[in-house]
């Protein structure tokens, strides 16, 4: 037999895998998700906690580490929404939307036509102005409390809305400018540059290419405003006066303060329910949330 004719053995010229990444192979998909599990329970026992908690007494609560409860009585759902005032938490979770939802608009606008000119415009200062606006990050905000409280009391705004939602309409959210730079800075100029030939100006590149391209980073700040201000406490501490007019954070800390002796099953079931606008609001933007907070532009 020639060598033409001979034919190769099975396999031959193939390396076979060695036993111990077959092994590797085969368990380690196993054992990552008992991995994952178990990490995920560790990080949801408080949310669990705090669920179960809500149908147990105080006594249980105290005294009881699991989570779940022995019976399930949806009465501390119905006692805590009432409250101690004349007011239920329907008119809180209402007043809570009222500062979120204005507050979210003014910050997109604003946060998106700053970003816009330190992204793309040169001018004189922009660096300067730009390492302004990082450091100011550095600030804690209990810092600017008492100069806010000041003006916004010889402008008379106290006892409103107004001294929660007016400064984010003047990109006093640095955070979000500068995620919203970092995301503009990755987006190539191309579909730009073909715009502004075509006979497009600033404002139709901004509204046309820029904001569909930023829509990941834009909801990324959307989730993060609405969480953010739906949990602040200090703000409307500060600024409101009249419990008709409490956002659901400061009626929480009413109900608890409200009587000597602390029903807690109440406070933890409406807990629970003031978790849930903002729990919904992330699992519904989750795809675009997570692409804009890693994306530092688009592919391809």
């Amino acid at each position: 037999m020639s060598r033409a004719d001979a034919k190769p053995l099975p396999g031959a010229g193939k390396l076979a895998p060695a036993p111990l990444a077959l092994a590797r192979d085969r368990g380690n998909p196993w054992l990552r998700y008992v991995a994952l599990i178990a990490v995920a329970f560790v990080m949801l026992y408080p949310m669990l906690w705090l669920i179960g908690a809500s149908f147990k007494s105080n006594a249980e609560i105290f005294t009881e580490a699991g989570f779940w409860p022995s019976r399930l009585d949806f009465g501390a759902y119905a006692k805590g929404w009432k409250t101690s005032t004349e007011y239920t938490f329907a008119t809180y979770f209402l007043n809570s939307f009222l500062i979120a939802i204005p507050r979210i608009i003014v910050t997109v606008i604003s946060c998106v036509l700053v970003a816009y000119a330190f992204a793309r415009f040169e001018f004189w200062g922009k660096k300067l102005l730009f390492s302004i606006m990082i450091g100011t990050m550095m600030l804690p905000l209990i810092v600017l409390r008492l100069p806010q409280y000041l003006m916004f009391r010889e402008i008379g705004w106290l006892d409103s809305y107004l001294p929660l939602i007016i400064p984010s309409a003047f990109a006093t959210d640095t955070f979000f400018v500068f995620l919203l730079v970092q995301f503009l800075r990755g987006i190539p100029r191309d579909m730009e540059e073909a715009a502004q030939i075509d006979g497009c100006n600033a404002w139709q590149l901004l509204w046309h290419i820029i904001v569909p391209l930023l829509k990941p980073a834009i909801i990324s700040v959307i989730v993060f405003q609405f969480i953010w201000t739906m949990n602040d406490f200090m703000g409307p501490l500060i600024y409101l006066a009249s419990v008709e007019k409490y956002p659901v954070s400061l009626a929480l800390k009413m109900s608890i303060g409200a009587t000597e002796e602390v029903e807690w099953a109440n406070v933890i079931a409406i807990s629970v329910v003031a978790l849930i606008p903002s729990v919904l609001v992330f699992f519904a933007a989750q795809k675009h949330f997570i692409e804009g907070a890693t994306s530092s532009g688009v592919k391809g």
